[in-house]
């Protein structure tokens, strides 16, 4: 998955690249598709990928956690 999530993001990237420093006619649409890419494709695939095997439950701030923080704190 690490791998997929590099080559959308080498391809994006590239893309961007390729649209911005080289005069093609459809130069405006490889920087479009290179956007979309980044934030249709890769950033979710690196979101679900670094958060599968965690619980969300550890990071929302719950009575039972501020109480938690309370008695650390004393």
């Amino acid at each position: 998955m690490k791998y997929i999530i590099w080559i959308f993001f080498i391809a994006s990237i590239g893309s961007i690249i390729a649209g911005c420093f080289f005069e093609f006619e459809f130069s405006e649409k490889l920087i479009g598709f290179g956007v979309v890419g980044l934030f249709l494709i890769v950033f979710p695939l690196f979101s679900y990928y670094r958060w599968k095997d965690r619980n969300v439950k550890d990071y929302m701030i719950t009575k039972e956690s501020l109480e938690k923080m309370r008695k650390f704190k004393d």
